[in-house]
């Protein structure tokens, strides 16, 4: 049966077993196929591969393998622009925005805590939420490897921790958010901007403890929602600043 040589760098060979990373090995496949097929049958979800080499060229998705092929993987190059030079690169968001799945919720509500624009929804089919996530060019964070490597994601992030501040902290480095964080700007329930407002325009949605206690609120315009500095307040600056002291230590 053909086989080829592959070998995979950095990030990527997180989804090998040990005995296969930072070397190259052998993988023998029965059908001809795509090197986004050989690739992702090892594991490797394709919107985590920024380049492959094949035989030493730059190639697409599409290419098809032939016995005795050496096939290289890149993941994301953070510092490197390989714009014109990788067939699968696609360049980065100039406004990153996230679409995750219903098991990263409290991650969710971390990124907009930040100010990021992050969709999600609880009970979100996996077909939805790739098609949302490629009309709507989001990047696509999940734990699932098989939604991860739907054709249709062209952008997309396999959170490899299950504790959702190690989470944040792999979100803010992979897509180096250092510089990009404006916290306390969108509703942690919805997502959707915040919006200033008075005392008196908030009033009457205010527990009798907390009215007129401060000089300016927040209203959500979707869900209604009012915010305010209180004690919640400052666990949530310890976390925002936290995250700024994590943006500042991002991989080369």
């Amino acid at each position: 049966m053909p086989t080829i040589q592959v070998r995979c760098y950095g990030e990527l060979n997180d989804f090998l077993p040990a005995p296969r990373r930072q070397r190259a090995f052998s993988h023998t496949f029965s059908v001809r196929g795509s090197v986004k097929d050989a690739l992702e049958s090892l594991g490797i979800p394709h919107p985590e591969i920024d380049l492959i080499l094949v035989n030493g060229e730059p190639v697409g998705f599409g290419r098809i393998l032939a016995h005795g092929d050496r096939v290289a993987a890149f993941p994301l190059f953070r510092r490197l622009d390989v714009t014109g030079t990788s067939p699968v690169h696609v360049p980065a968001s100039q406004v990153p925005r996230f679409a995750l799945d219903g098991h990263l919720g409290r991650l969710a509500r971390y990124l907009r805590l930040l100010g990021f624009d992050a969709a999600h929804q609880v009970q979100a089919d996996d077909e939805p939420l790739a098609a949302r996530a490629a009309a709507e060019d989001r990047i696509l964070l999940t734990r699932d490897l098989d939604l991860l490597k739907r054709r249709v994601v062209r952008r997309g992030y396999r959170v490899r921790s299950t504790d959702p501040r190690r989470q944040l902290a792999e979100v803010v480095r992979h897509f180096d958010l250092a510089g990009r964080f404006a916290p306390f700007t969108r509703c942690l329930a919805c997502g959707d901007t915040l919006l200033a407002a008075a005392p008196a325009e908030v009033a009457s949605q205010l527990p009798p403890g907390v009215v007129g206690r401060y000089p300016a609120y927040q209203r959500c315009p979707g869900c209604g929602r009012i915010y305010w500095p209180g004690s919640h307040h400052r666990r949530l600056r310890a976390l925002v600043e936290w995250a700024q002291e994590v943006a500042g230590h991002t991989s080369p």
